[in-house]
């Protein structure tokens, strides 16, 4: 009995040693952002990234004392690099979305924004109904959640897809779109920007859960469960002390949830 008492005591710390083993320790966290979304994630003039993500999460890993590397990936590799081990999280603008939700883990919603459809000022009617803009040529950012939109419903309309929002929005200014859909944010830096003088705010579209999602989280490979525990501390953080708000005010004009 007693060299069967020794042999499970021997069992189990082997056991919670491999257990402890498995545990990583985080000390520093590589971040995917795609760098082309203003004002979400950036690169400026000077090559640097700037925006409410970017400082909202050199803000998280400060709270986390952890060191993060930023890693500006395309938008339609931005999962794939994920998942090939590039980096460690994507903080993008990124809808948790059920299908997203099949290949990555989400932490919690951030941020929640509203989405709309801009179109040429001289546009009277705010009707964007699938039958209203029926014929109409509607543009996106591809592998989206906006495009995923009017593949879903729009389709008596042809719905282009772009490599990034800037280029979808050029194509509007210059006459080659009806409409472009986007989040209301990134809308409006635009037509208070280069489409000041053409483009205009037409209405909100409705969300529609299947397709949209709750809201904006961070993207993770599946069963990073420290990660995501240090990140969701570190959300839930920033909202209760306000610093997520503050720098959604700054970039975004209003608070981060909706």
């Amino acid at each position: 009995m007693k060299l069967l008492r020794v042999l499970v005591t021997s069992a189990i710390v082997a056991i919670s040693g491999a257990a402890m083993a498995q545990t990583k320790e985080w000390k520093e966290i590589r971040i995917g952002t795609e760098g082309a979304y203003p004002p979400y994630n950036n690169l400026n003039a000077k090559k640097e990234l700037e925006g409410f993500e970017i400082d909202y999460m050199n803000d998280l890993c400060a709270k986390m004392k952890v060191k993060c590397t930023w890693v500006v990936q395309d938008w339609d590799g931005i999962i794939p690099a994920l998942l090939s081990n590039k980096y460690d999280v994507i903080v993008a603008g990124m809808n948790a979305t059920p299908e997203r939700q099949k290949r990555v883990d989400f932490t919690s919603v951030y941020t929640s924004t509203p989405i709309a459809m801009v179109g040429a000022k001289s546009i009277t009617s705010t009707d964007i109904s699938p039958n209203a803009l029926k014929g109409k040529n509607i543009g996106a950012q591809g592998s989206t959640i906006h495009m995923n939109y009017l593949e879903a419903y729009y389709k008596g309309s042809t719905a282009r897809p772009y490599p990034t929002q800037e280029e979808a929005n050029l194509d509007l200014l210059n006459g080659r779109l009806d409409y472009i859909v986007a989040d209301l944010e990134a809308l409006e830096t635009f037509v208070k920007g280069k489409g000041k003088d053409c483009c205009k705010i037409i209405a909100e579209v409705k969300r529609d859960a299947a397709i949209h999602g709750p809201g904006v989280g961070m993207a993770m490979r599946k069963g990073e469960k420290e990660l995501a525990a240090m990140l969701n501390k570190a959300i839930a953080d920033s909202k209760a002390d306000g610093s997520l708000d503050k720098h959604a005010m700054k970039w975004l004009g209003k608070k981060a949830i909706q």
